[in-house]
């Protein structure tokens, strides 16, 4: 059967009891209650320490076809992900779940505990690296699930991902659980991922490798909330942890993005005093942070927040009086990390405060202006930032279609060509984000504003900028690299794509 914007998808998906179809972006009203974690009684004098994670997984009593939960925030620095899921395989252990915010590149010896049998199922935000491209050519029996950070949270409230165990890295923590993100070893910033796992786990363990006296706050995860704790000789690699995404960028196509987008903002009925804005890390998103600077000193503008993932150059814009608040769901480096330790105005959240479409109210609903990338882009505004021109899994849904969603002008910059491959296509390979929730797509050569949005069309029509239809676009990038070609697949189904709100937007099916 196909959803509203065309795609199949299948009547039956092992994970689901009923498959709902994603219809419009707000069109699934959540019903029910919030699931809750088990009640237990810690006593005075009883210890949460454990002294090795063989005794840990016994306690909390692992079995095969239980379901754990990881963060993301180490990134490519990551080793508590493997060192837990090799001990779990010393134990002889089966059929286990995993559920990370995230998988990097460092994470790929899950091959061979797919392989063996240890993991059976993945629900994850992104996957990179050997492990996505085994998946994309059928490692797994059962598909991995995607989904965007505010529907990993929305999810975990809701009861449909149940964690029999949290397993939480934390560079400090004390012996009762109270963890924070800076240690004597190793930072990360901010918890707001595993801020979700740690409520609503039926058991939630610490990790880390600075065990500090009581009390170590104010805490990131409550000590309420911990069952177990557990010190480690290193629970990360301190320059993959705060290394981020993030970079500066000298190239000319990213730098002119960059302004035309910087541009487009500024000229918005959006850009006044006291907006808002998220623009993440890549090289063009970071220089739209450094150009709206450059034009909010000029016109003597500040922004009421800054949102999402933070970098270096928000954190700038703070403490020079540019932005008067930052709200942190995760710190992409090392100036983000210390900054939400010593700035009051620099807030921790967590994914459902960020981004869950069915609380009562997320931060994302707030915000005004949107950055975002794009590996593809088709002439219905569908954006896809999963599968690479090859149709290999190789990024992350993040909270993309949560702010796209959310916002009040989503915009897209991406190359209108990225090598021989062209950026605007008749129809890209998966939807991560729906064409109606895209305002803008913003390219080296050009602008396209979806016709969705008729008052920008009439804003922009007496501009310098340089604006075009989206098939416009497509021709230009066709005529230099002609038409891209098609991806060959097999029918089996690798991957299923929920929105953020649970329903079904598109499935990833194995690469021939």
């Amino acid at each position: 059967m196909k959803n509203t914007i065309g795609r199949e998808i299948p009547e039956d998906i092992i994970w689901y009891d009923e498959v709902i179809n994603y219809s419009a972006p707000f069109s699934k009203e959540p019903v029910g209650r919030k699931i809750a974690p088990l009640l237990k009684q810690v006593k005075p004098n009883e210890s949460k320490v454990v002294s090795s994670l063989e005794e840990l997984i016994k306690k909390v009593g692992l079995k095969d076809g239980m379901t754990i939960s990881f963060h993301h925030h180490f990134r490519n620095g990551d080793y508590i992900l493997n060192n837990v899921i090799d001990t779990i395989a010393k134990m002889g252990l089966k059929d286990i779940t995993i559920v990370p915010s995230s998988l990097s590149t460092i994470h790929e010896s899950l091959v061979e505990h797919i392989k063996n049998g240890v993991i059976t199922g993945i629900h994850t935000s992104g996957i990179r690296g050997r492990l996505a491209e085994e998946i994309s050519n059928g490692l797994m029996e059962k598909p991995i699930v995607i989904r965007s950070h505010g529907g990993r949270a929305r999810a975990i409230e809701a009861g449909e991902i149940k964690i029999d165990v949290a397993f939480l890295g934390a560079p400090s923590c004390d012996p009762y659980g109270n963890s924070r993100g800076k240690g004597e070893n190793t930072i990360c910033g901010s918890l707001g991922y595993s801020k979700v796992d740690a409520a609503y786990a039926d058991q939630v363990v610490i990790i880390t490798d600075d065990l500090v006296p009581y009390p170590n706050c104010p805490a990131s995860i409550s000590q309420t909330n911990v069952d177990y704790v557990i010190k480690v000789d290193a629970i990360g690699n301190p320059s993959g942890i705060a290394s981020g995404a993030t970079r500066f960028t000298k190239n000319p196509k990213e730098l002119l993005i960059a302004q035309y987008a910087s541009k487009l903002i500024v000229n918005s009925p959006y850009f006044k005093d006291g907006f808002s804005f998220q623009t993440g890390s890549g090289g063009s998103s970071l220089a739209v942070t450094r150009f709206l600077k450059e034009e909010m000193k000029d016109k003597n503008i500040k922004a009421r927040f800054a949102l999402g993932g933070i970098t270096k150059p928000m954190v700038e814009m703070h403490e020079e009086g540019f932005i008067e608040q930052l709200f942190d769901v995760q710190s992409f480096d090392l100036v983000a990390c210390e900054s939400i330790i010593k700035n009051p105005n620099h807030h921790e959240i967590d994914a459902s405060f960020y981004a869950n479409p069915h609380n009562k109210g997320c931060i994302a609903n707030q915000l005004d202006v949107v950055i975002l990338s794009a590996l593809e882009i088709d002439t219905n505004f569908h954006v896809n930032v999963i599968t690479g021109s090859d149709g290999i899994i190789r990024g992350a849904s993040g909270g993309h279609s949560d702010t796209a969603a959310a916002s009040k002008l989503s915009i897209i910059v991406a190359p209108l060509i990225r090598g021989r491959i062209p950026t605007v296509v008749d129809q890209v390979n998966t939807i991560i984000t729906p064409g109606e929730t895209v305002d803008v797509l913003v390219t080296d050569r050009g602008i396209a504003i979806n016709p969705r949005r008729k008052d920008l069309l009439e804003i922009f029509k007496n501009t310098d900028l340089p604006i075009f239809t989206i098939e416009e676009l497509k021709e230009k990038a066709e005529k230099v690299v002609g038409k891209g070609r098609p991806i060959e697949y097999l029918e089996r189904v690798v991957g299923i794509v929920e929105y953020r709100d649970g329903s079904i937007i598109d499935v990833i099916k194995q690469v021939k």
